[in-house]
């Protein structure tokens, strides 16, 4: 495997298993796709990079598209730059559509060119990423493609019958659903289940129900079904990796819009310039980080305790988070520690028709929410306001907790991480950090990190001449 990491042994063993099928191992190709059917926190990133980096040292191929959520186009390029132990260039698609198309025309090189898209653009260039005329095409989040007739299913499937190789990465292609395996083996390999999506549903389904509309698979063919499922698929879930540590750490990195990110840089100067006109104490540090740790979450108050809504950007990626637990049948805790922020989660999750339990400042029923959390199996998602659902509550039902923001305080930090991480959990934990970057955010979490005390270190940056609230790189690097 050419990346710079140790590899857990389920990763070997899905690097192999795709490897195999693509002739590398062999000799012989069995399948032009692969689905890699591994869990969240389970690393589908890095083996899909160990995979590109032996296809392309084999001189199999030399260009790239992985087309991903929005949110996560920006952790391909830090996995890249942080795993590939070959030579590539890689770039995301972003800006103006004549600035993207300008991007793909200029990818050459003798290097291994990856170009990183998200779903909604990939089908809006689709003749540009044609012309760009990819080896292997990547799927992230395959669950995205999972309706056949979609624009960005099509194109991902007109995308993938170019390519001489295909990889869909997804929790599981079974969501609600068997039939939307389909559209997702579709891409990867048509030979599988065929290129008609209505030859498929009457192999495999009855349809009942009123106007017989309901799709519900064939009790005979379930077996059939399966088998053709996993020819092509390696599947590992959370539980079955032994190898894995207790706990791991995900800081998932957002970048705030244009708009915003002027607010906070003139926050930030306007913030250093207030301190330099009084004493500077822990509580007037303290006072101005909370309206940039405010502001990173979405939201902005004014003198008079307005609030109003400046970002979406991280309500984006935990939207993408969401969807790829649900996807995985799992259960998910969010935490939160603003009022704005929470009410935004509640009318996201309402948006998508979820069921969820929550706790914050205000909430009685406090042990009935966690009781419909814990034992109702439609109650997929908790969501928590930091300083009131840190204490003297179980979580278990959940191995995967979302930091949407953070407070200050390391009691509450740990606290909270112990939500989950308890007597009860039968699974290893993953803790997810939505940072803005190049904000506040990345120096909170690394002080909650070293155990450090922030006010203190925030004032002594002061006094050293340095604004306490600007970032440095690599803030809250790995330790």
């Amino acid at each position: 495997m050419p990346i710079k990491a140790i590899p857990y042994k389920h990763q070997i063993n899905a690097f192999n298993f795709v490897c195999m099928l693509f002739g590398l191992i062999t000799g012989k190709a069995n399948s032009a796709g692969a689905a890699l059917l591994m869990e969240m926190g389970t690393g589908k990133t890095i083996t899909t990079i160990a995979v590109i980096g032996a296809l392309y040292l084999a001189g199999f191929i030399k260009r790239v598209v992985i087309v991903a959520p929005l949110s996560i186009v920006g952790v391909w390029l830090e996995e890249f730059q942080k795993f590939a132990d070959f030579d590539y260039t890689a770039i995301i698609l972003e800006g103006s559509t004549s600035k993207k198309t300008d991007t793909l025309r200029h990818m050459t090189g003798s290097s291994l060119q990856v170009i990183i898209v998200n779903y909604e653009s990939a089908w809006r260039l689709e003749e540009e990423l044609l012309r760009f005329n990819a080896d292997i095409i990547v799927a992230d989040e395959g669950h995205k493609i999972k309706t056949h007739n979609a624009k960005q299913s099509k194109a991902v499937h007109k995308l993938g019958a170019k390519a001489r190789y295909k990889m869909l990465l997804t929790g599981t292609v079974i969501t609600n659903k068997a039939i939307d395996v389909f559209s997702q083996y579709k891409f990867i390999n048509p030979a599988i289940f065929g290129q008609s999506f209505y030859v498929f549903r009457n192999k495999y389904f009855d349809m009942v129900g009123y106007g017989n509309h309901t799709p519900i698979l064939k009790r005979s063919m379930e077996q059939d079904l399966t088998d053709k499922l996993h020819s092509i698929a390696f599947r590992t879930t959370k539980a079955e990796c032994l190898d894995l540590p207790e706990t791991t750490d995900i800081i998932r990195f957002v970048e705030l819009e244009a708009a915003a990110a002027n607010i906070y840089k003139d926050l930030v100067k306007d913030s250093f310039a207030e301190l330099s006109k009084g004493e500077v104490t822990v509580t007037n540090v303290l006072t101005r980080l909370l309206r940039l740790s405010q502001l990173t979450g979405g939201f902005i108050g004014d003198d008079n305790s307005v609030v109003t809504g400046v970002s979406t950007a991280k309500l984006e990626a935990l939207s993408d988070i969401i969807d790829e637990a649900i996807n995985e049948d799992k259960k998910l805790v969010v935490i939160a520690r603003f009022v704005a922020e929470i009410k935004a989660i509640e009318k996201m999750l309402q948006k998508k028709k979820l069921q969820y339990s929550l706790i914050m400042g205000g909430v009685k029923d406090r042990e009935e929410q966690v009781s419909q959390f814990q034992n109702n199996p439609k109650v997929q998602v908790f969501v928590g306001q930091i300083a009131t659902a840190g204490l003297g509550i179980t979580l278990t039902a959940a191995n995967t907790m979302v930091f949407y923001s953070l407070d200050y305080s390391m009691s509450n930090f740990e606290q909270t991480k112990a939500r989950i991480h308890r007597v009860g959990q039968k699974e290893n934990c993953t803790y997810i950090y939505l940072t803005a970057k190049g904000t506040v955010d990345e120096k909170v979490l690394k002080a909650l990190r070293n155990k450090a005390d922030l006010a203190r270190t925030l004032v002594d940056d002061y006094k050293s001449g340095s604004n306490p609230f600007a970032v440095r790189g690599g803030e809250s690097n790995e330790q």
